[in-house]
């Protein structure tokens, strides 16, 4: 008898641009599972009307992606550690009646950062750009890896000190030095690893960082994909390492596919044939 394909979905507004479908496509032919995975646009004002539906058209899990993370955490009935820290979700496992909410983002982040650019954030000086969702998603696990300090900065202060007041904990227990600082006020000194979490790569804004922020050493990463944004020319200007997000999206795709089938895929074909494309 042979198995029901089993349906997957990503979920968002916009939707168009996602790649989500055509990574688990590859990850399911790699691992020779038949399944349907399709992009669903959801209206802003109808998220868990949307979901509820799904679940009633039988579908086995979904990935979740702006504007409505935050929301799939509160519609989940239960999260994994890494959701209740970040208090967004990014990952529906739908089993038994209940909605597993999970974040993968930060998984997928450190992965590639471990697996495909061979950066060891131990012991690292890191220094994350942006305080929204992004930021909040990846921050517990860059401190699970015991930087010795982890610098978060963004245009304005307030947004900043809600993060660390929950973060200060986990840094804590890390024994990571947690510094907050404005933008405009960052130190004339080097970084190890530079994140840039904003959304101004979007519209190609600059984000009026000081050159002394990067080194011949660092590594500076954009978790925007697809273009050269200002934060890598000038990341470049400085001879520093650079790289996109497009492996994060592919590993925390992966983590996604690992939740739901208990099949770990091979990542660094999608990545590159991403990377061509």
């Amino acid at each position: 008898m042979t198995e029901l394909k089993k349906h997957f979905a990503v979920i968002g507004n916009p939707i168009h641009h996602s790649l989500s479908p055509q990574i688990h496509a590859a990850f399911a032919q790699e691992a020779g599972l038949h399944i349907a995975y399709e992009a669903i646009l959801s209206p802003l004002d109808a998220f868990k009307k949307t979901i509820n539906k799904l679940i009633e058209q039988k579908l086995n899990g979904a990935n979740i992606t702006l504007p409505f993370k935050k929301e799939a955490y509160e519609l989940a009935s239960s999260h994994s550690n890494h959701a209740k820290i970040a208090e967004a979700v990014n990952t529906f496992e739908f089993k038994e009646g209940e909605i597993i909410g999970h974040n993968t983002d930060g998984i997928g982040l450190v992965r590639d950062f471990e697996q495909n650019l061979d950066i060891d954030l131990n012991s690292k000086k890191i220094l994350l750009i942006g305080a929204g969702g992004a930021a909040e998603g990846v921050m517990y696990s860059i401190l699970e890896k015991n930087p010795t300090e982890f610098t978060l900065t963004n245009r304005t202060i307030e947004k900043s000190n809600t993060i660390q007041n929950k973060m200060h904990a986990h840094a804590k227990s890390f024994n990571v030095n947690l510094n907050v600082i404005e933008i405009a006020k960052l130190p004339h000194q080097y970084f190890d690893v530079i994140i840039n979490a904003t959304s101004a790569s979007l519209n190609d804004a600059n984000l009026n960082i000081v050159d002394q922020v990067f080194h011949e050493g660092s590594l500076a990463y954009d978790m925007m994909y697809g273009k050269e944004t200002a934060f890598i020319k000038q990341a470049k200007s400085q001879a520093s390492q650079t790289s996109d997000g497009i492996g994060m999206l592919v590993e925390q795709a992966a983590e996604a596919f690992y939740i739901w089938h208990h099949i770990k895929p091979h990542t660094k074909t999608v990545i590159d044939l991403l990377r061509k494309n």
